[in-house]
């Protein structure tokens, strides 16, 4: 019973967060504030790490994660004053390997280890941005 009220309270979010995006400039939904969109990547990307292996929504939710990786890399990978940011090269880091893992086994769960090693990403990222860094 919990997990069904769990999907359907995800699948709700996630239609409410796709909407929200197609109104908004850009397909990922995000606006140009490089910590605003750093943060709702972090967003995104957190809750496909939380969703169980087999949810139903999993499918839709990893579109949108790799629609947020593909418009933040697009649109920040260019800016020579976030290169030296410690929270621009972790976010770097870790959407590469994300994305490295959607590429060659989409349909696999992500394995512990890269789990674990994207948390620990999503940490250092948000202290960094809390810093300024």
């Amino acid at each position: 019973m919990f997990k069904r009220l769990w999907s359907q309270l995800f699948a709700l979010v996630l239609v409410v967060v796709v909407g929200l995006a197609g109104c908004s400039a850009s397909p990922g939904g995000l606006v140009g504030n490089y910590r605003q969109d750093t943060m709702t990547v972090l967003t995104s990307l957190k809750a496909v790490l939380e969703m169980p292996d087999d949810s139903p929504d999993r499918a839709a939710a990893q579109s949108l994660a790799r629609l947020n990786i593909n418009d933040f890399a697009a649109r920040y990978r260019q800016d020579p004053a976030l290169t030296k940011l410690s929270s621009f090269t972790n976010m770097r880091t870790a959407l590469n390997s994300l994305a490295a893992h959607y590429a060659a086994y989409p349909n696999r769960p992500l394995p512990e280890k890269l789990k674990t090693n994207l948390e620990q990403k999503f940490k250092q990222i948000e202290l960094a941005l809390q810093r300024n860094a």
